[in-house]
């Protein structure tokens, strides 16, 4: 019996937090929950990273040290966090009625001690429709979250605790939620096959950051330097900017470069002479009211002018504009893009194949995007595809078919799996493997029937520059020996015996309402 109570494994912290948190969350919708909870998680970071410092600071006064010294702070690239806003006492007034007004005077004080928050942090605290006792509990939450930590490991949990709420706020806020986050196995996708070890990272609509976060993550974890890579980013929406803004500073990471303007990247590009290095993006679908009758002359249309009812074509040349000499980008663009023609939309497809610019077309499972359902796939562009780096791909372009992949994690939501939980179940290893295979100059790249081609550009001529992958990785071995008429003759019995079934069930619900119709009598 012993052994069977073990196997009871405690739930992850970030989960507790989330299930707590959400309880008392009351009449509070997510969309405004959201700045809260995230408010909350990243005050107790900065205070955490501050009180470590100044404890440090504090036992080396003797050597002329000063703990309350804003410049000591900036030197080691830590906030500055005033006395009022400090966690400890926070919390010390977290069960006052007034909880609410204190924590918006603790984000003002800090944003005017900290230049590079000002206008980032939440003032929500003091609503009316948050109730001073929840906030005073939900506060003695997430100080608990470094319980069992060093202090110096405290900022790894809290970013991967931001990280998950900031998941479970864009599921909760379903297609508002798809504006400010990219599904993390789609992020992890993009990132794994593109492989930013060092370099300009550029994303012209990077919502809550998450291409950056996980640009981070990758170099980490194969043991580069995280000064290596350096962020651009733009935001049109502020609330989300912010948010952007506090995900990364939470990781320590540089987000002096990452701008917003209510105008967008097209109408007011904040980065007007940057070449990146790596472009990662998941810019808005399809959309209308992208400012392009103002931009009919703009010099970043060099494969076309992009039609004003649709930008799709409008971000990928606004990408390639922004790729340095050897830059390469991976974006999610609707599926559509892979085969329209209207509005001169295939022309300027057929002008970016023929310039050699598309490397590798990804088809997605459907159900990976909370804010739609539209269908996508990625895009991976290079500038230079005889750069030495890789091998030679000019004059072919990979496709790869991963419409079969991932799993439901509920009835709305599909993701690609990573193999933590089985590592001979990994979408985004099979994918990003294939790709590095054929890209590579030592890979072991063939094709696999229904799954990926490597494909001769005159191929591509032949089916009028039309981009889907299936119409070239063809079906699976398995499905080539295909016999209809066995199919047609099981689906038929199935069906039959369906009828049949369905035709006794009806036949007993008669006999019952006959019995209840003569018992009632």
């Amino acid at each position: 019996m012993a052994k069977k109570n073990r196997k009871a494994v405690e739930e992850p912290l970030e989960k507790q937090l989330w299930k707590t948190a959400d309880k008392l969350r009351k009449n509070i919708d997510a969309a405004e929950y959201k700045h809260i909870a995230l408010g909350l998680i990243f005050l107790k970071y900065i205070s955490d990273a501050f009180e470590e410092l100044y404890e440090k600071l504090k036992a080396e006064e003797a050597s002329g040290a000063d703990p309350e010294d804003i410049d000591e702070y900036k030197a080691e690239n830590v906030f500055f966090v005033p006395k009022e806003a400090r966690w400890e006492y926070l919390k010390s007034q977290a069960k006052q009625p007034t909880i609410g007004k204190t924590v918006d005077a603790a984000m003002d004080a800090i944003e005017k001690e900290n230049s590079s928050l000002k206008g980032v942090l939440p003032k929500v605290f003091a609503r009316q429709n948050l109730d001073p006792t929840s906030l005073g509990e939900l506060i003695d939450l997430i100080g608990n979250i470094a319980l069992g930590d060093a202090k110096a490991r405290s900022a790894d949990v809290l970013g991967h605790v931001f990280e998950y709420f900031l998941g479970e706020f864009a599921l909760a806020e379903g297609k508002k939620g798809g504006q400010f986050y990219t599904p993390r196995s789609v992020v992890e996708l993009l990132v794994e096959m593109l492989e930013p070890y060092e370099g300009r990272v550029f994303d012209p609509c990077c919502g809550s950051g998450g291409m950056f976060v996980h640009s981070e993550k990758f170099v980490k974890e194969h043991q580069g330097r995280v000064d290596d890579i350096s962020i651009y980013g733009q935001e049109s929406n502020q609330t989300t900017w912010r948010l952007c803004k506090m995900n990364l500073a939470i990781r320590g990471i540089d987000s002096s470069q990452v701008k917003w303007n209510n105008e967008g990247s097209f109408l007011n590009d904040a980065h007007k002479d940057l070449k990146a290095d790596y472009i990662i993006a998941n810019p808005p679908f399809n959309i209308s009211d992208w400012g392009g009758d103002l931009l009919r002359k703009d010099g970043r249309w060099q494969y076309g002018v992009p039609p004003v009812g649709n930008a799709n074509f409008a971000w990928l040349q606004h990408f390639i504009y922004h790729l340095a000499p050897n830059g390469q980008a991976g974006v999610v663009l609707a599926k559509g893009a892979l085969t329209s023609k209207t509005s001169g939309e295939g022309e300027i497809r057929k002008a970016l194949i023929e310039a050699g610019l598309i490397d590798c077309i990804v088809n997605l499972p459907a159900k990976l995007f909370l804010n739609t359902q539209i269908p996508a796939a990625l895009w991976f562009l290079s500038r230079n595809r005889t750069n030495g780096k890789f091998r030679n791909r000019s004059g072919e372009i990979l496709f790869i078919d991963a419409r079969n992949l991932g799993h439901l994690i509920n009835r709305r939501t599909r993701e690609l799996s990573n193999g933590s939980e089985n590592p001979e179940d990994n979408d985004i290893e099979k994918i990003a493997g294939t790709y590095h295979n054929w890209r590579n100059s030592d890979g072991q790249y063939e094709d696999i029937a229904g799954f990926c081609a490597s494909v001769p550009v005159a191929r591509v001529k032949e089916l009028d520059y039309v981009l889907t992958p299936g119409r070239y990785v063809g079906l699976p071995d398995e499905e080539d020996d295909f016999n209809f008429a066995e199919r047609f003759t099981a689906l038929k019995a199935e069906f039959e015996a369906q009828l049949e079934e369905e035709s006794l069930l009806n036949e007993r619900i008669r006999e019952n309402l006959a019995k209840i119709k003569l018992n009632g009598e």
